[in-house]
């Protein structure tokens, strides 16, 4: 099977998020020098394979992934993959522009929401040497559904590759979800998507298979979730309780929700959907995600991203971690 690819412009973009569109890809185009929110890691490497042995050969620490990585970004808005037997899904690819084959981390947006607000999420990642792809999925479920149709796109990706220009290691796919579409990821794995691993969002689940589905993951599976004393999800606890094994969880403090997604990497608007989501907490959010998704895709384990963050469970910034 040969996975479809057709690139189309965007034109769902109205008003101010049309505006914010022309901002960002002008960042994009330049993504790799310095920038108020961030800054750009002093390590320097030719290539993500070089990035990795330096980097598994220091000690591992969360706070790293802070910062930007060295490598350019380039980028594909609305490209259509054709998932069989029949359909497509579309989305955003960022590639990293140093890796002529690299992971892939595929990030699912939840309830009400799209690819767009993960944006930044996927070009962090990328200049840490790992492709990432955004994706739109019907954004009010059915969330169970959605994942099997991700499960497809994984596999059309696998066993198409040309149609992400032969630049993606077919073996090394990370699934991100966020809120309800962590249960979309699950379900997806659950379905036999290929996948190396997955990070869940502050995820929430829903629908009364979802046990039943969670004890059929087989995959490493962390939970990064915000401050339940503040923000407490649906259904959040069903994840660590019903895989089996190879998952962990932990907490970041002070954090909400919305933390959990980025829509991009300057303060171009406020957060609407929450007054007390920060971009400071955004960027905690996403230096665990990187970590992780930088540990899965070296070793395929969760070992060396829960070693990054002792220095946070110890001073409590990550809390009510445990692991199984």
């Amino acid at each position: 099977m040969s996975a479809d690819l057709r690139l189309r412009n965007s034109s769902r973009a109205p008003g101010t998020r049309a505006a914010l569109y022309v901002v960002v890809l002008a960042l994009l185009a330049g993504c790799s020098r310095d920038t108020p929110v961030t800054g750009t890691t002093p390590i320097k490497a030719a290539n993500p394979i070089e990035l990795e042995k330096h980097l598994l050969a220091r000690k591992p620490e969360v706070d790293l992934f802070r910062l930007k990585g060295p490598f350019r970004v380039t980028t594909l808005k609305d490209v259509e993959i054709g998932i069989a037997p029949r359909g497509s899904v579309s989305t955003d690819l960022y590639f990293c522009a140093s890796a002529k084959q690299a992971p892939l981390i595929i990030l699912v947006h939840g309830h009400g929401n799209s690819k767009d607000d993960h944006l930044f999420q996927a070009l962090h990642l990328a200049t840490w040497g790992m492709h990432a792809m955004t994706i739109d999925l019907p954004n009010r479920g059915p969330w169970i559904a959605n994942g099997r149709v991700l499960a497809r796109l994984v596999e059309a990706v696998r066993r198409g590759p040309e149609a992400l220009e032969n630049r993606v290691d077919p073996e090394k796919i990370v699934l991100v979800g966020h809120s309800f579409g962590a249960t979309a990821v699950a379900s997806a794995l659950a379905s036999g998507a290929s996948a190396s691993g997955a990070i869940l969002l502050d995820p929430a689940g829903i629908g009364r298979e979802l046990p039943a589905l969670l004890k059929k993951v087989n995959a490493p599976v962390l939970v990064i979730g915000a401050d339940e004393e503040i923000w407490p999800t649906r259904n959040r606890e069903y994840f660590y309780r019903f895989i089996p094994s190879g998952v962990a969880e932990f907490s970041i403090r002070d954090s909400v929700h919305e933390d959990a997604q980025y829509p991009t990497d300057h303060p171009l608007r406020p957060v609407a959907d929450s007054p007390i989501a920060t971009e400071q907490a955004q960027i905690i959010f996403v230096s665990a995600l990187t970590a992780a998704a930088f540990s899965l895709t070296a070793s395929g384990t969760l070992d060396y991203a829960w070693r990054s963050y002792a220095n946070a469970f110890q001073e409590e910034k990550f809390f009510n971690a445990r692991r199984k």
